[in-house]
């Protein structure tokens, strides 16, 4: 069914407005640049310092797994002890971390020495889109802002896509093949620190958020089956991010032109920035539920034509497709977590979709640039068409498990005993 536009949707500046909203939002954008910048830094850096584009995502992989593997248990820390307790050794480790890559890149050191520096440098990467989000979460539950407040993140994660890229392409290409990752290094550790003195918009933890909860005891997010689908479906979406990055490059070099990387990937990420604008300002009349198929469906058909491109109009135009279906299909997916996940857990459950990304770009990376150099960039494409073929059909096979768990409130019953109640 066709969508329309609410007049009582609450808008942007309605959010913007929230008491306390700019004072975190500002340093978290400079923090997330890890995630935009990161990957692309490493492969532009290592691929200069060994001409391999194999080697570079090899590299790169290694960081995104160690995102995937550590960003959930820092998920579960801030919920325990708090954001700030977390964020303010994790930048400083990720600073030190990536400097310390830099150096053994341009030193020439050995591939294992890379992966050993890679570890800790994506072990480190502060999830502060996670963080940004538990906030709203805080500030907005079950307020009519809430959506939008989704909606808007994807933007601002987009947006970061956007300019990330970009920069560190330029910085790369302009000025010094480790200026991206120095820069990148950089914002994370301004931007986390800032970001961590913000304690008054801090989510409640530990005790305090259980006892500020409904009653349910704290179980793990990915115990939850829909989590653990909305994961499968996220790895799909970073296949795509990790293969149109080292497929981009790789293109960009074989037609001489090596600066049209970053606007290529800039296109992509505008038309997903674009998108996900759109989806906060209208209010569907469709579920989330079906319009995270629709928006994934388009995504996967969008994905599966970019390896039959070769000009850079056309894989312009068509990367401003795929980037059009990602974020209906990232923004749903984090709003259905809402009605899935108890507050005790939202981090953490934000953290293993973003891990979940990290994951599935790690993989595309390192695969994507085996077959650049073994087969052409070109080939490196057909990596994002596989993975959201397979996590579509994961997502159709299993969808039922997206339905909204039963709300559980606390009903006082005497003195000192409170009985659950379930709200259907």
């Amino acid at each position: 069914m066709a969508s329309t536009v609410s007049e009582k949707r609450p808008g942007y500046g309605q959010l913007l407005r929230t008491p306390g909203a700019l004072s975190f939002l500002l340093p978290g954008f400079a923090a997330r640049q890890p995630f935009a910048m990161l990957t692309i830094g490493i492969v532009l850096l290592v691929q200069h310092t060994t001409g391999s584009y194999g080697s570079a995502g090899a590299v790169a992989a290694v960081t995104g797994v160690s995102m995937a593997m550590f960003a959930p248990q820092t998920g579960k820390l801030a919920d325990r002890f708090g954001q700030r307790a977390v964020l303010i050794p994790g930048v400083l480790v990720h600073a030190a971390s990536v400097s310390l890559l830099v150096v053994l890149a341009l030193a020439g050191a050995p591939m294992w020495a890379l992966f050993l520096a890679a570890v800790p440098a994506g072990a480190s990467v502060p999830q502060v889109g996670p963080m940004v989000r538990a906030r709203w979460a805080a500030k907005l539950d079950g307020k009519p802002l809430m959506p939008t407040a989704a909606a808007f993140e994807s933007v601002t994660d987009e947006f970061t896509f956007v300019v990330g890229p970009v920069l560190a392409t330029a910085l790369c290409t302009g000025v010094h093949p480790a200026a991206g990752l120095i820069a990148e290094a950089a914002l994370t550790l301004v931007g986390g620190l800032f970001f961590a003195a913000q304690r008054s918009t801090q989510p409640a933890f530990g005790l305090t958020a259980a006892g500020l909860t409904d009653g349910e005891p704290h179980r793990s997010a990915l115990s939850i089956p829909g989590v653990r689908v909305l994961a499968i479906a996220f790895l799909g979406i970073g296949s795509v991010f990790g293969g149109m990055q080292v497929s981009l490059t790789a293109f960009s070099q074989e037609i001489g032109n090596p600066g049209a990387n970053g606007l290529l990937y800039g296109i992509f990420a505008a038309g997903n920035m674009l998108a996900g604008i759109a989806m906060g300002a209208v209010a569907w009349k469709i579920g989330p539920r079906r319009r995270l198929i629709l928006g994934y469906v388009g995504l996967t058909i969008a994905a599966s034509l970019l390896w039959t491109t070769h000009s850079v109009l056309l894989l312009g135009a068509l990367g401003l497709v795929v980037g059009l279906c990602i974020a209906p299909a990232l923004i749903t997916g984090y709003t259905i977590v809402e009605t899935l996940v108890p507050a005790t857990s939202r981090t953490e459950a934000f953290t293993w979709l973003t891990g979940a990304v990290a994951l599935g770009q790690a993989a595309a990376v390192t695969v994507a640039g085996r077959l650049a150099d073994a087969h052409g960039a070109s080939t490196g494409f057909l990596v994002p068409m596989a993975g959201t073929v397979l996590a579509l059909a994961t997502l159709l096979a299993l969808r039922s498990r997206l339905q909204p768990r039963a709300q559980v409130r606390v009903a006082a019953r005497g003195i000192g005993h409170r009985v659950p109640v379930t709200v259907d």
